[in-house]
C-alpha cells in the first residue's frame, strides 16, 4: 500500500542570482507544488507516488532523476516525446521577494490524462491522495485527471486532501471556483490560506460552510501567524516556528508535507499542526521550494537555541 499518491506537473527551475534581464549566472533544479510535498513526505519515512508526464529531454530527465534520488515512486509517470518538460525561472528582486515567470504552455505535464490516474489506482492503494488547484489549471485533461482521482480515492476509502494553491497566473478566482467547487463533495481535508477561500465558498464564515458541506477539516495557512484548524471538535491554532526568513516559495507545501505526515503517523489535530508548521519553517529558513526539507530525525533541530552547533 502507498502511503500518498499526488499528481500534477513537476518543471524544471531556474533560479537566477539577480534581474534575468541582466543575465549572470542562474541554479538548475526542479519545482512543483505536488513533487514538494511528495519529497517532504518520502523524507519523513512515507511511501510517495507521483504522477505527472515529462518530456523527453534534459529537463524531463532531471525531474525524474531527482523525484527517484528522493525515494518518490515514478511507476505511474510517463514520458511524452511530443512535448516539452515545462520551466519556470525565479528572479530575486528586494529582500526575500522573488518574481516567478512560467514556460509551461504546451508541456508535457499539460498532458496529463484521467488514464494516467487509472493505471496509479489500478495498481496502488493509497491512504491518502493529495491534489492541489494548480493541476487543475493545467487544462481539461489534467482538470478531468484530478477529478477521476478525487472519485476514486473516494470509492477507495482513502482521504482527500485538496490544497487551493491558487495561482493567478494560471486562472482568476472565478476560473478556479468553476473548477474547484465541483470537486468539494469528494475531498475530506481542504488546506488553503485565508486569502484563497473565497475559491471555494463566498459564505461569510468559509470553515464553517465548507465543513456543513461535508469536508472534514479545514486548515487555513496563516503564515508568519501559524495556522488554524476548523474540525469536528472545534478549532485549534498553532503560531509559527519563529525562523530567519531566507525564501517563502514552497513553504506552504512544506506545510501540506508535515500535515499530512502526522496524519499518517496518527498524530491529534495539535500535533498535525506543530509537525506543519516545523516543516513550513525549514522551507522558508532555506532556499528553494524543496532542498531544505527534514528527514524525520531532523524535525527537533529547530529545538535549539539560534546558531547552536549540533556535535
Amino acid at each position: 500500500m502507498t502511503d500518498v499518491l499526488t499528481l500534477g506537473e513537476t518543471m524544471a527551475a531556474f533560479r537566477a542570482t539577480g534581474a534575468l534581464r541582466l543575465g549572470g549566472t542562474a541554479g538548475i533544479s526542479i519545482a512543483g507544488a505536488e513533487s514538494t510535498v511528495a519529497i517532504g513526505l518520502a523524507r519523513l519515512g512515507h511511501t510517495v507516488g507521483w504522477v505527472g508526464v515529462t518530456g523527453a529531454d534534459e529537463p524531463g530527465a532531471l525531474v525524474r532523476r531527482t523525484l527517484r534520488a528522493e525515494g518518490v515512486d515514478l511507476t505511474w509517470s510517463r514520458v511524452d516525446p511530443d512535448a516539452p518538460t515545462g520551466l519556470i525561472l525565479f528572479e530575486p528582486r528586494v529582500a526575500d521577494l522573488n518574481r516567478v515567470t512560467y514556460h509551461r504552455a504546451g508541456s508535457a505535464g499539460s498532458r496529463l490524462t484521467p488514464a494516467d490516474v487509472d493505471r496509479a489506482f489500478d495498481a496502488a492503494s493509497p491512504r491518502v491522495l493529495h491534489v492541489t488547484g494548480i493541476t487543475c489549471a493545467l487544462g481539461p485533461g489534467p482538470y478531468a485527471a484530478v477529478r477521476t482521482a478525487v472519485e476514486r480515492a473516494r470509492a477507495a476509502g482513502a482521504l482527500v486532501c485538496l490544497d487551493v494553491n491558487h495561482r493567478n497566473r494560471l486562472w482568476s478566482v472565478a476560473e478556479a471556483a468553476a473548477a474547484l467547487r465541483p470537486l468539494l463533495p469528494w475531498v475530506d481535508l481542504v488546506v488553503a490560506s485565508a486569502d484563497e477561500l473565497p475559491v471555494l465558498t463566498d459564505a461569510d464564515d468559509p470553515a464553517a460552510a465548507l465543513r456543513a458541506g461535508g469536508v472534514r477539516e479545514v486548515v487555513v495557512k496563516l503564515g508568519a501567524d501559524g495556522a488554524t484548524s476548523y474540525h469536528e471538535s472545534g478549532t485549534v491554532h498553532r503560531p509559527a516556528r519563529r525562523v530567519p526568513v531566507v525564501e517563502t516559495i514552497g513553504a506552504g507545501d512544506a506545510f501540506v508535507a508535515g500535515l499530512l505526515s502526522a496524519l499518517l503517523d496518527g498524530a491529534d489535530v495539535t500535533g498535525r499542526l506543530d509537525r506543519a508548521v516545523t516543516t513550513a519553517a525549514f522551507a522558508v529558513a532555506t532556499r528553494g521550494d524543496w532542498e531544505g526539507l527534514p528527514e524525520r530525525t531532523e524535525l527537533t533541530l529547530l529545538d535549539h537555541e539560534p546558531g547552536a552547533a549540533l556535535r
